[in-house]
């Protein structure tokens, strides 16, 4: 993609489906906005209007810590509390889980196998040419093959059923040549006609889930004055852990009437890791030096990510909810995405959930404070 080109949005046979997640809220809004009339023309009298936003979702990254967030959802459930939401973000592992999440209870089952039931050589397998001559060091055709074996036509309608009653499904990928955030309207996709709309959905989910030279980065084609392109997408949680769209929230409730009762929204944050500081002793040697320094770096860039998140709901007057694993889980894994870890995980966020969990209301160091009345 030339760089003159490079800031165009659109893909051949589809209309509105991504943004910039670093644009401005009004740019933002344009495109959220952009047909929603005739959207809400294709409703049939069927179909009831789903009531004004109240209830959002956003799930952090975290490779198989994603474990604790599908564990969490699932024994919400049990509880019978957890609300049908009227937005749902995800990037990285919590882009796999936030379809499930969207398409409410009834997707548990599929939200406990995908995060139970595999391991290591079911996501990806070894690539011992990657370093040399390759552009990544691993090869993740089984985890294509997972989210195909899951993600299916039927499984694409209902996210365009749920997309049409004004519900919005987000995920983050991350532009390499760019540099920057993209989210993509997966409902849009879902209500496409286009013959290729299940493929790009799967290959987004890819994306967001692809660690850059972990896993190779998925090209996404498209066409910029009658010539063919491939943008590089990788891993959403490159530039964003977890995410909620400044505007958003605007476009989501446009259409509920000044007369009507205000229901202050609620916003669910799953951060898919540890907030508080891990002590490690770590060996003088580059390997553990580096990973020590990258695990460093991405925990605290998901914690500036929270507050970012949370002066949002600040301004605009939204309840705030955090939810991470606890600094006491003590589980230890042999390898990445090892089985043994992720259930252990998965049951104890099962178990958090079903006991009546305490969300955290502010991100660490921005606890309330009374203010000081003068």
């Amino acid at each position: 993609m030339p760089q003159a080109d490079a800031a165009q949005i659109e893909l051949e046979g589809f209309h509105n489906i991504r943004f910039w997640g670093d644009a401005s809220a009004p740019e933002i809004q344009a495109i959220m906005m952009a047909d929603a009339s005739k959207t809400e023309g294709r409703l049939s009298s069927g179909v009831e209007r789903h009531p004004p936003v109240s209830n959002l979702l956003a799930i952090s990254g975290g490779a198989e810590d994603g474990a604790f967030g599908a564990g969490l959802l699932v024994g919400w459930s049990e509880t019978g509390t957890r609300p049908v939401f009227d937005l749902v973000t995800g990037v990285s592992s919590g882009a796999l889980i936030a379809p499930f999440a969207f398409l409410g209870r009834e997707h548990d089952g599929q939200l406990r196998d995908i995060f139970t039931k595999y391991e290591r050589k079911d996501i990806f397998t070894y690539n011992v040419h990657g370093l040399i001559e390759g552009s990544a060091l691993a090869d993740d055709r089984p985890l294509a093959k997972l989210i195909e074996k899951y993600v299916d036509e039927a499984f694409l309608q209902e996210v365009a059923k749920a997309r049409l009653n004004g519900r919005i499904l987000l995920i983050g990928t991350t532009n390499l040549d760019t540099q920057r955030p993209v989210l993509w309207d997966m409902g849009r996709i879902a209500m496409s006609r286009d013959r290729d709309a299940l493929g790009l959905f799967r290959k987004i989910l890819l994306a967001s889930a692809t660690l850059p030279g972990v896993f190779p980065p998925v090209r996404i084609q498209v066409r910029v004055g009658g010539q063919s392109y491939d943008e590089l997408h990788v891993d959403g949680g490159v530039t964003r852990q977890v995410f909620i769209a400044p505007s958003i929230f605007s476009f989501a409730s446009h259409d509920q009437k000044p007369a009507r009762p205000a229901t202050k929204p609620r916003l669910y944050v799953i951060r898919n890791g540890k907030i508080d500081p891990e002590w490690q002793s770590v060996s003088e040697n580059v390997v553990s030096i580096t990973q020590r320094s990258i695990s460093t770096l991405i925990k605290n860039q998901g914690i500036g990510d929270l507050y970012r998140i949370y002066s949002i709901t600040k301004r605009d007057g939204i309840d705030f909810n955090l939810a991470s694993i606890p600094p006491d889980f003590s589980e230890t894994s042999d390898e990445p995405f090892d089985q043994k870890y992720m259930i252990a995980l998965f049951d104890r966020g099962y178990n958090l959930a079903s006991h009546n969990y305490s969300w955290v209301k502010a991100p660490p160091g921005m606890e309330l404070v009374p203010q000081a009345h003068y």
